[in-house]
């Protein structure tokens, strides 16, 4: 067993720096950083050898694997490191050795994890921390996520950021940002880890970054999730996780905090801090619905190379030697919370939350700063000084509520045939069970969503033209052919099959525009049409005739809009299309 972590901050750097080569092992790959004084990082090629040195190095502790290929053809390297005998992931489930899956520069520019990540390896490996670490997990590092973005590589690519001298960029070659597209999966990059996930099903999940935002002397912020969401018995394993690795960071002479340091109004310290539950296209918005643990680690970005590349080496061995001592059991609870998940069916689920109540107020260690006009830009503007060390008075909310709260069917959702394909890779690549009729599904009750109406984001997002639709569930007669989908709630992955499919879940596939043609109108009445029908309706029904005059009566907007007025005749004749605004995923409380 590993002993508890414990690293004096401050010698990491001249360690790292006065150590000569010659006294090292025949293995102890080095990198460009290191060398350098963690002055620069290096390039990818670099990632790659040192990736096979460690195979070399290490060959009954370490593997070098691939797990997937970039837009622009460069390979996604992972490292597969244990000394517990088990480097595939057969042997994991057969031994249920526990699996940290640490993943670095999913945002390029914010490197600090590769760098930081190779040093604590080769101590690791060398028995210089976590001693014994090893012999009870499966340690796997991907040193660089966003492998292409890691390569427009320039000195200005975070301007909000001391250091390197030059970095890789945000976003990838396709501009997509890899920490917004867990849950709908369109780059290729996400598809490889979404298969690596898979593949090992780790019971951790560490999302090495480095932030944006105020000056302020704080260091790094360690936050996660279960901690507020999800399956109880993992909110107490998340916030015990959580909390030990802020006060080993503590101990090691850091100042870290176990919130996300950003303030509500961005420029202004005094408005406090809202704490928050990450939606699903975050890391650790995702890994709670599958009753799997996420850390973000986000080093402060004003904070010089040398520094950040320290508290993340300090984090990650904090990492290792808690999972290494409590890992077993905490996995053995998440498969107990694979158990749990299925008996989600027919209740309730949140899947958003808010802070709730006026918060505390907590000592925060900024400088001190002005806001006061530009002569530049004309607005209001935060100046801080940071020779002056001052701390801040604010507000935290951290006590969090559900906001939105869905019910979930008793059997499952419905996918029509039309949509069966491109949902079922959806499906596969979140390891989410469902199965296909085999024959036509008669007209039966379901339940089924019409949207009021739909809002749309005013430019697109990630690619995608985000919905927000209003409506809500009710029963009606919906027959289904051969070939649709049904996909219990349950299974294991309950929790991502909701927040995939309700409408009012933050990144639902009808969120991300994914069912957009279903609330596109492509057959109508000609508006010289409609006022003929209109007039013959209104002649022929004179329930209708009261049910109109009581609408242009009590309904000023709706009487000002001639369009509005043509569709309340249009939607009561045979020829309106009743598929239009009607969501094209039904729910049943009966298994067909």
């Amino acid at each position: 067993m590993s002993r508890p972590f414990r690293f004096a901050a401050a010698t990491l750097v001249a360690m790292t720096l006065a150590t000569p080569l010659a006294a090292n092992p025949p293995a102890s790959p080095t990198t460009a950083s290191e060398r350098s004084g963690f002055e620069r990082t290096g390039r990818y090629d670099e990632v790659i050898a040192l990736c096979d040195q460690f195979a070399r190095g290490w060959p009954t502790a370490v593997r070098c694997e691939d797990f997937g290929t970039t837009p622009e053809g460069r390979p996604m390297k992972v490292l597969v490191v244990s000394r517990s005998g088990a480097l595939t992931p057969d042997a994991v489930r057969a031994r249920g050795i526990p699996v940290v899956l640490m993943q670095g520069g999913i945002h390029a520019g914010e490197i600090d994890g590769k760098d930081a990540g190779f040093l604590a390896l080769r101590e690791v490996l060398r028995g210089e921390a976590a001693k014994g670490a090893l012999d009870d997990l499966v340690w796997l590092f991907v040193p660089v996520f966003n492998v292409d973005g890691h390569e427009r590589f320039g000195a200005w690519n975070r301007p909000n950021q001391r250091g390197p001298v030059e970095m890789g960029w945000r976003s990838t070659a396709q501009n997509y940002n890899l920490n917004r597209d867990y849950l709908k999966a369109d780059t290729p990059e996400m598809r490889a880890m979404l298969a690596l996930v898979e593949r090992w099903d780790p019971l951790l999940v560490v999302d090495l970054h480095a932030t944006d935002g105020a000056q302020f002397e704080h260091d790094i912020s360690i936050t996660g999730e279960p901690v507020n969401a999800g399956d109880p018995a993992l909110r107490a394993i998340g916030r015990a996780l959580r909390d030990g690795v802020v006060a080993d960071l503590a101990e090691a002479g850091h100042l870290p905090v176990p919130f996300y340091p950003s303030f509500v109004e961005y420029e202004d310290p005094a408005s406090g801090i809202d704490d928050g539950v990450a939606p699903p296209r975050f890391s650790t918005g995702y890994f709670w619905l599958r009753n799997r643990l996420a850390l973000l680690v986000e080093t402060h970005s004003w904070r010089p190379y040398p520094q950040r590349v320290r508290s993340t080496r300090n984090t990650i061995v904090s990492i290792l030697e808690r999972v290494a001592r409590d890992g077993a059991a905490w996995r053995r609870e998440a498969d107990a919370a694979d158990a749990r998940a299925g008996a989600l069916a027919g209740g309730e689920l949140p899947v958003v939350w808010a802070p709730v109540g006026d918060g505390r107020l907590i000592d925060f260690r900024g400088y001190a700063y002005t806001r006061t006009p530009s002569e530049v830009s004309g607005a209001l503007m935060t100046r801080y000084d940071e020779t002056t060390p001052q701390v801040w008075r604010i507000p935290l909310r951290d006590t969090l509520a559900p906001s939105v709260t869905v019910d979930v069917p008793g059997a499952g959702y419905l996918v029509p045939a039309a949509h069966a394909a491109w949902v079922a890779m959806v499906l596969d690549l979140h390891g989410v069970d469902y199965r296909r009729l085999d024959t036509a599904l008669p007209a039966q009750p379901l339940e089924v969503f019409r949207a009021e109406s739909v809002g749309y984001s005013p430019a697109t997002v990630e690619g995608h033209t985000r919905m927000t639709p209003t409506g809500a569930w009710a029963v009606e007669p919906q027959a289904l052919p051969a070939g649709s989908l049904f996909v219990p709630v349950a299974q294991a992955k309950a929790r991502v099959v909701v927040s995939l499919f309700e409408p009012m879940a933050p990144d639902s596939l009808l969120a991300w525009g994914m069912f957009a043609t279903a609330f596109e109108a492509k057959e109508y009445l000609e508006d010289y049409v409609a006022e003929a029908v209109a007039r013959e309706m209104l002649a022929a029904d004179p329930a209708l005739r009261g049910e109109f005059a009581a609408k242009l009566r009590d309904d000023p907007a709706f009487a000002a809009d001639p369009a509005k007025r043509l569709e309340f005749f249009a939607r009561r004749h045979a020829s309106w299309d009743e598929r239009y605004m009607l969501y094209p995923v039904f729910r049943t409380d009966v298994a067909p």
